[in-house]
């Protein structure tokens, strides 16, 4: 058996970030790109600025007929702007768990860091930073930070440990991939060993994804998938790289298929004894 050797992992470019669980179950979590943000931000921040501008109006017309002066009008500015900037979106993302309309539109939702949905003390920092960095500054401050960052994260988000993932992933069928009819007699005698299961997934998605790459990046990823797989395979065919993947996939596959059909014919060898009374064994009865 081949012994795996330390490599350096490769990611490319849409590879979902991973998310350990203390289950130690890999969870695949992809946060919403700058461009999605800025477009869901500008949404929010239209609908936000509208009620702000709607409820100014109402309350210095409501100052006027009340003839009140103008110490209280500025009372009411104030009121108002805290309620729509601050309030308002708090208790959006609160109710609604990071949703808000500029994330429907976009498919997306604010999360912690760890996954987990947000709660009071999150949309509450987002929505008191945001009024500096998204309606005072227009979006600038928050666009150069999120900028910065792998995950199109705002200052607000860096604060409060959120971040905005997406949600809206394109469902497909899962192809299975078949063994390359070069490759037959290889693989009967082939020795493929367990491989890490991040390197694993990462190779299963290279070659359902691999038709929508271009030649280039699909010979890279190939590429680079192949030589961290090849500590685990042995011996190693002279094949094109992806065929060298297709190959090592189908034939884990298989044999996987294998040993559990195997465990399970032990098994039902096995259910007569595990199921059965002993004679003499006095039944329960109705």
């Amino acid at each position: 058996m081949p012994s795996p050797q330390t490599t350096n992992t490769f990611a490319y470019g849409d590879e979902p970030d991973e998310l350990i669980t203390g289950e130690a179950v890999a969870l695949e979590l992809r946060s919403a790109s700058f461009v999605l943000r800025a477009a869901g931000s500008i949404i929010d921040f239209l609908v936000y600025g509208a009620a702000l501008i709607g409820l100014l109006i109402g309350a210095f017309s409501f100052a006027t007929a009340a003839g009140l002066d103008q110490a209280i009008g500025t009372a009411l500015t104030v009121a108002a702007t805290v309620i729509c900037l601050v309030v308002i979106p708090t208790a959006v993302e609160t109710l609604s768990h990071g949703k808000s309309l500029g994330k429907l539109a976009i498919g997306a939702r604010i999360v912690r860091n760890d996954g987990g949905a947000i709660g009071f003390r999150h949309a509450f920092i987002r929505a008191l930073l945001g009024v500096m960095e998204i309606f005072m500054t227009a979006g600038g401050l928050a666009a150069v930070v999120a900028l910065l960052n792998t995950r199109a994260q705002r200052l607000g988000d860096l604060v409060a440990g959120t971040y905005s993932q997406y949600e809206r992933v394109t469902k497909f069928a899962n192809p299975v991939v078949q063994l390359p009819g070069q490759l037959t007699e290889w693989a009967r005698t082939a020795d493929v060993a367990k491989m890490p299961d991040a390197l694993a997934r990462r190779i299963s998605h290279f070659l359902v994804a691999a038709p929508g790459y271009t030649p280039l990046t699909r010979q890279q990823h190939a590429l680079s998938l192949a030589n961290e797989a090849a500590a685990y395979v042995s011996p190693l065919p002279h094949v094109e790289p992806e065929v060298l993947l297709s190959a090592v996939s189908a034939v884990r596959r298989e044999r996987e298929n294998a040993a559990l059909a195997s465990e399970k014919a032990r098994l039902d060898v096995l259910e007569p004894a595990l199921t059965s009374v002993p004679r003499g064994f006095p039944r329960n009865r109705a």
